[in-house]
């Protein structure tokens, strides 16, 4: 990291000023932070089209002590958030996304965040007695939750112990008291693998929890950046500009200069409390309460007015299914094309399955076997093999965003003696609501292949589909668009 360049510095109010341009904020006044403010962003997701939420005036809190959420879930906010073009819906922005992440990640390297003297994360400090998180509206987001969480649209900074390599992730974080807060992080996940070498060393593991900045933050702090790189490298990449950072006064890890609020701190060693349940973005309670890392704050750093960033899981549609859906769906395209599957159309990893689940590619059908090569590739490559239950593949013609046509395919283009292969002992995960079912005690799931194509050898004379062609409902829609 150097300081000899600018930075961005991930300024949320800026991207806001962005959301209302495109006349997509509602800005709400007097909702409570108890389960009323999560349960109307739950019901505003579930709209056609959702705008962005902030709230304002939570009873018990300064007006200008704000919460937002469904920040990613419009198809013209993820343009804006990924920087590019805006496009309004599912295909055009998933075809603005080929090849992208790869792009992104390719030129990493190029963009380490840059240090800068000062930021307005240090408008306002807390230390030793006056820290105190409840100065926050920490929503409790659902009715089963195990407590308020401050941290859901978030990003964990943490740093390795033998080496320069900062990690952000995004992980839950649960509110235990004014100065402690729970962080529960998946085994095997980048921060609980360095969290682990910490604890081995007897060391306190140092801490900044970023509760708010640009979207785009806690948006790829919450996909698969390649381990061992960081995370303001790759987000430098999509902004071709390097993040602007500030070194926290405690640990020194560095923390985004225009964030809203940060938490900093330590884990100390055999230091761990109850935390959870949480509801999760498959739509379950699937994890009982369990002991997980506390964090002991000692600094909180905040704006004038700040903003928590709030991304709570639920039933899908869910805060960031839509975000996590587009993300998928372009890194599954990604790596079908690398696997040499020719004529992909589109893929999408449906928001009903979380992203993982319930996932679909259109083709073009050129072979015998193609539908099938594509429909296991889909299952079994890297970034589809975990979770993944149910693999569609359908033709060209069919929009695979779309779960009408989709299952109107699977109704009518399918013999399920003859178009669906079975996987035994896939890869599951203990987080899987199903898991209870599982008959091993490792997370084996078997996993559905279904091909939704007209059958190969019989494609001249499978039936034509009695429907308007895609020139005549366009001639159409724009002469009766008063209509329609």
């Amino acid at each position: 990291m150097s300081n000899s360049t600018v930075g961005n510095p991930l300024d949320l109010r800026a991207w806001i000023d962005e959301v209302k341009q495109l006349g997509e904020l509602t800005e709400v006044s007097g909702a409570e932070w108890n389960l009323e403010l999560g349960a109307i962003s739950e019901l505003n997701v579930k709209k056609e089209l959702p705008n962005a939420l902030l709230f304002d005036d939570i009873p018990g809190y300064p007006k200008g002590h704000r919460v937002m959420t469904c920040s990613t879930s419009s198809p013209s906010r993820l343009s804006s958030i990924l920087r590019l073009p805006i496009e309004n819906t599912n295909g055009g922005l998933t075809q603005s996304l080929r090849g992208k992440p790869k792009q992104w990640q390719g030129e990493a390297d190029q963009y380490p965040p840059v240090f800068a003297d000062s930021g307005p994360i240090f408008e306002n400090i807390q230390t030793g007695e006056d820290v105190d998180v409840f100065a926050f509206p920490s929503p409790l987001w659902h009715e089963l939750d195990g407590g308020r969480y401050i941290g859901t649209g978030c990003m964990v900074v943490t740093k390795d112990l033998d080496s320069d390599w900062v990690n952000v992730g995004t992980y839950r974080v649960m509110v235990h008291d004014k100065n402690h807060v729970g962080l529960d992080m998946v085994p095997g996940k980048h921060g609980a693998i360095q969290y682990d070498k910490y604890m081995k060393a007897g060391k306190p593991f140092p801490v900044a929890i970023v509760v708010g900045c640009d979207p785009l933050g806690y948006l790829i702090s919450g996909i698969e950046v390649p381990f061992g790189m960081c995370e303001y490298n790759y987000i430098g990449a999509i902004l071709k500009q390097p993040v602007s950072v500030v070194k926290g006064q405690l640990t020194g890890l560095p923390i985004p200069s225009g964030a809203e609020i940060v938490l900093e701190g330590w884990a100390q060693v055999n230091d761990e409390r109850i935390e959870g349940p949480f509801g999760e973005f498959h739509g379950y309670y699937p994890g009982k309460p369990a002991t997980a890392p506390v964090v002991t704050i000692e600094r909180v750093y905040y704006r004038h007015n700040p903003i928590i960033m709030g991304s709570p899981p639920a039933k899908p549609p869910n805060d960031y299914s839509y975000s996590k859906a587009v993300m998928r769906s372009a890194l599954l395209m990604d790596a079908l094309l690398a696997s040499g599957v020719p004529d992909v159309q589109a893929v999408w990893a449906h928001e009903i399955g979380g992203a993982r689940m319930f996932n679909v590619v259109s083709i073009k059908q050129r072979y015998a076997g193609h539908a099938r090569q594509a429909g296991h590739i889909l299952s079994q490559c890297g970034v589809g093999a975990y979770m993944s239950r149910y693999s569609v593949v359908v033709d060209e013609d069919i929009d695979p965003s779309n779960l009408q046509e989709v299952m109107w395919a699977v109704a009518t283009r399918t013999d399920p003696d003859l178009d669906i292969d079975i996987i035994k002992r896939g890869m599951g995960s203990k987080n899987d609501p199903m898991s209870i079912a599982y008959t091993s005690k490792a997370p084996f799931t078997s996993k559905a292949i279904i091909d939704a194509c007209r059958p190969y050898d019989f494609i001249k004379e499978f039936p034509a589909v009695a429907e308007a062609s895609k020139e005549l409902q366009e001639t159409v829609r724009a002469k009766w668009k008063h209509i329609l």
